[in-house]
């Protein structure tokens, strides 16, 4: 078993001569070394040791490169392994194509020593600096996590998992964490700038949570998932009830009970304003009190509670 205390480089290549001089390079820095001579050899030995960083050659015969790097990112506990791609090819395709399948980076052969080294310490120090700040996000509670603008799980704190997992996600460890259906389809109506309300979505045991955009760099969209249960009750009651936004907040502090003029000083409203708002929300219902359109609400706000 390699020292735990030692970085752990695992380089994949069919080449004994390439393993051969990087094996002597790295261990010379003072990490520890592991070799596979495949794609598929490399994701039977990932089941056993997690390695820090992983050398892959693009293009091997049997499972490429790509392929490879494809499957070891859709483990949930290798999702945040910096992969550097070694490559013989300089076309932007392949270089797309490398990044495109999880690769942080890439060096074409013949491979210089002093340079792989820099870059193998670069990202290393890059991926604990992450580790450590998502962990301390978890830490403090936080359900934070990045995803593609298909929806793909790019990086989540332990606990954002833990609760996208209950919400629908991935039955085995092979299978990328993503956002449910609706999540996508709500991403599409925030990257578009026509849906950025919190959705409410609820998992598997009836818990409601609120999924929220907080903002997008390069190619990470930064969501937030809460258990907030103010703004999941207003997207489930315009979900579900013919009224507007501000209608749906005058009837979900209704639902509370909460009184007119505690509601727009809430809402920051007029008491005539909310005085309109009701009228136009018993319409709507086909009610004719307060406490009729509370009844309603309630009874859409009941697994919310």
């Amino acid at each position: 078993m390699p020292d735990a205390q030692r970085d752990i480089v695992l380089v994949v290549d069919d080449s004994p001569d390439t393993l051969s001089f990087l094996t002597e390079a790295i261990e010379r820095s003072g990490a520890t070394v592991l070799v596979a001579v495949g794609g598929d050899l490399a994701l039977d030995l990932v089941e056993e040791i997690t390695p820090d960083i992983i050398l892959l050659d693009a293009v091997m015969p049997g499972l490429d490169g790509f392929e490879t790097c494809r499957r070891l990112k859709a483990k949930g506990r290798l999702a945040h392994v910096p992969v550097i791609f070694m490559t013989g090819l300089s076309e932007t395709e392949h270089i797309v194509k490398g990044l495109e399948a999880g690769g942080i980076d890439y060096v074409t052969k013949p491979i210089a020593p002093d340079e792989i080294l820099a870059r193998i310490r670069v990202h290393l120090a890059s991926a604990r600096s992450a580790q450590s700040a998502r962990a301390a996000l978890d830490t403090a509670g936080r359900t934070l996590f990045a995803v593609d603008a298909a929806g793909a799980v790019l990086w989540c704190t332990p606990q954002a998992e833990r609760v996208l997992t209950a919400l629908g996600g991935p039955a085995g460890e092979d299978t990328p964490l993503a956002l449910p259906p609706r999540g996508r389809e709500w991403l599409v109506r925030c990257l578009s700038g026509t849906g950025a309300a919190p959705l409410a979505l609820t998992d598997a045991q009836g818990r409601a949570h609120s999924l929220s955009f907080i903002g997008r760099t390069g190619p990470e969209i930064l969501l937030r998932l809460s258990g907030d249960p103010t703004a999941a009750g207003l997207e489930r009651l315009r979900e579900h009830l013919p009224i507007t936004g501000r209608e749906a907040e005058v009837l979900l502090w209704l639902s509370r009970g909460k009184a007119s003029r505690d509601i727009g000083e809430i809402l920051g409203l007029s008491p005539r304003t909310v005085t309109k708002h009701l009228e136009g929300i018993y319409a709507k219902l086909g009610v004719e009190n307060r406490t009729a359109a509370s009844a309603i609400a309630a009874r859409h706000l009941r697994d919310l509670d």
